[in-house]
């Protein structure tokens, strides 16, 4: 059995399923449409290992705007250097570990050696970069990034490769926030503009083409891109995929349905909300959608 029948039997098996399987209808829609696909995703996305297939997603043409969370760039980073996230254990004993090293996130682990690993690349990056220019708004700092990897299997290296624009409006949180900080300590004249990027974000769009958004999570990745969208009509096609609900009022957990109500979304959009854990469910919507989409002579 093929991921794509696979996924066209869940049409038929009730609750999670048959939403599973509109949401590749939907994506597939977006592509057919020639739609803009924007996607967004929280760094625990990158850290799972989900890394590589994003790359690949950019690399194939299935997303044309990235927008994320701090630590996804980072992340991305420390793997191009080598470095892995190792499995660990939702029980883990992390007092131990914090004497061994290694940071938990949920049940993998990074050690610290990776981000002093980290903190040494970013700086030899950041003094190539201010040596071009003093001001940078932070979509054209990770292009740059990108552009020094040279990894394959890197998000950063495929989006500046292919054009594709990468936003992260909390680029301040995190490790590379703190690295940013204290480079700028030590040259107050750089600048890492992050106002200028809502134009950017906004000019990445038009009124008049069509959209789509593919958001995983929530957070300020998914309202940053919507954000956007409302400021050009409103986005045609969203496909939401996340463990939260409605009920805690949050953004991961808003639906299509609400945010039609401030036309980030448009009233005839073509929707989807999955509930249940990314790691599962996105490979399974994409790899069908693409599946069909290559017979469909529309992807290589």
């Amino acid at each position: 059995m093929t991921v794509e029948s696979l996924v066209d039997d869940f049409s038929s098996l009730g609750f999670q399923a048959i939403e599973l399987n509109k949401a590749s209808d939907v994506v597939m829609k977006m592509k057919q449409s020639g739609a803009k696909i924007f996607l967004t995703f929280t760094s625990n996305m990158v850290t799972t290992g989900l890394r590589g297939f994003f790359a690949q997603l950019v690399k194939l043409g299935m997303a044309d705007v990235l927008v994320t969370t701090s630590a996804s760039l980072e992340e991305d980073i420390i793997k191009s250097l080598g470095d892995k996230v190792e499995l660990s254990s939702f029980h883990a004993d992390d007092v131990a570990m914090r004497e061994r090293g290694e940071n938990r996130i949920g049940n993998l682990a990074i050690r610290t050696e990776s981000y002093m690993k980290f903190e040494d690349k970013m700086l030899e990056f950041l003094e190539k970069i201010y040596e071009k220019k003093k001001r940078i708004d932070v979509s054209e700092l990770i292009k740059e990034l990108g552009l020094m990897l040279g990894d394959e299997n890197s998000i950063l290296y495929q989006a500046a490769r292919n054009d594709v624009p990468i936003f992260c409006p909390g680029i301040a949180d995190s490790a590379i926030g703190f690295h940013l900080y204290m480079f700028q300590q030590k040259h107050p004249d750089f600048i890492v503009d992050v106002i200028r990027d809502v134009n950017n974000i906004i000019l990445a769009s038009s009124y008049d083409e069509k959209k789509g958004l593919i958001s995983l999570g929530g957070s300020i990745s998914k309202h940053y891109a919507i954000f956007s969208g409302l400021m050009n009509g409103g986005f045609d096609y969203a496909v939401y995929l996340t463990t939260s609900h409605a009920s805690s009022g949050s953004m991961s957990g808003a639906t299509t349905k609400e945010a039609m109500s401030w036309g980030k979304i448009k009233d005839s959009a073509s929707a989807a909300t999955v509930n249940g854990d990314v790691t599962i469910n996105f490979p399974l919507v994409m790899i069908r959608a693409m599946e069909k989409l290559r017979k469909q002579g529309i992807l290589k």
